[in-house]
């Protein structure tokens, strides 16, 4: 305890970084949505060059034509997110006495130009083919850009977390248990997201056509096995086993003596989150995959990570801080 008491007497809240911390994890989910959208309609490839767009920071016909409007928007709001993850990690880097939240904010940079260029190799890999997998070097890329960009979403969270008035106020500590099943779900969940990229990037998502059985006949098991049947069946147990855990992570907040009033409220969106996603999941195989219906499930997945990864990062702050 009194190495929380002295980590809260350094640190002191500075209202002006925790609202850019927080206005920068927001701009974040106009970046995420604008990439699910993307993906959703096939404009990943809308041009074929990288920085530019056909050459152009303002290409002809990008503002009328919907595969080169979402693709460019993606591109520009991508801009938008580094120039405010760069000044976060300077202003963090000047101010801030904690040096694992400096160390934080640095990570926080390195990982948006890892995804800059990693999304810039999808477009310029994308002609190369790689006949094992049957698939092309840029889809390959694609799917570790959908990776990188949920880890980026929780690392600038866990930055805005740590800037705010609450995380200085020194909460109760919960049971180490809880702590515990929070990394959990947050492994179970970032697992998830990965079979969901591969899933995704592999044109998968209606390799099983039917939900929530596997056949027309009500048959838990596809009758054949290959590649895409496998990964759509995997994202499927992984959503009945990360519901699971993550219904009881919720019971365990709810029951917890330490967990504050929020992380109670939290624990309650998690459950409805991961309800809404399940019924976006069934109902992108019921539409044979609405564009509209799939970018959705993509955002409300990730809002799902987010939501369960601050849950746990809030509930290890005493161990954070020491």
């Amino acid at each position: 305890m009194a190495d929380n008491s002295r980590a809260s007497r350094t640190a002191v809240y500075n209202p002006t970084l925790a609202t850019f911390a927080g206005l920068a994890f927001a701009w974040v989910w106009v970046l995420v949505t604008l990439g699910a959208f993307t993906t959703s309609i096939g404009a990943g490839m809308a041009f074929p060059d990288w920085p530019l767009s056909n050459g152009s920071l303002n290409p002809p016909g990008w503002l009328t034509t919907l595969d080169m409007f979402a693709e460019h928007s993606h591109r520009l709001s991508a801009g938008v997110m580094t120039t405010l993850t760069l000044i976060l990690a300077i202003w963090i880097g000047m101010k801030e006495p904690r040096s694992w939240l400096r160390k934080l904010a640095i990570f926080a940079f390195v990982l948006v130009i890892a995804q800059a260029v990693v999304g810039g190799l999808r477009v310029l890999l994308e002609p190369k083919q790689v006949e094992s997998l049957d698939t092309t070097v840029g889809q390959l890329f694609a799917m570790l850009h959908a990776v990188l960009a949920q880890m980026f979403a929780s690392t600038l969270l866990a930055i805005a977390v740590a800037c705010s008035r609450g995380w200085l106020s020194r909460p109760v500590p919960v049971r180490r248990g809880l702590q515990q099943l929070g990394v959990l779900c947050c492994v179970l969940v970032f697992v998830q997201l990965a079979i969901a990229a591969v899933m995704r990037h592999s044109f998968a998502g209606l390799a099983i056509p039917f939900f929530p059985f596997s056949t027309n006949d009500h048959h838990l098991l596809p009758p054949i096995w290959g590649f895409k049947i496998a990964i759509q069946f995997a994202h499927r147990v992984m959503a009945l086993l990360l519901s699971i855990a993550a219904l009881a992570y919720a019971i365990a907040i709810w029951r917890d003596p330490g967990a504050s009033q929020g992380m109670k409220t939290g624990a309650s969106l998690m459950v409805s989150l991961l309800f809404l996603q399940v019924m976006l999941g069934a109902a992108i195989v019921w539409t044979f995959r609405d564009t509209t219906i799939a970018t959705a499930h993509v955002l409300v997945g990730a809002l799902t990570l987010t939501t369960i990864f601050w849950l746990t990062w809030v509930a290890h702050r005493d161990r954070i801080e020491t």
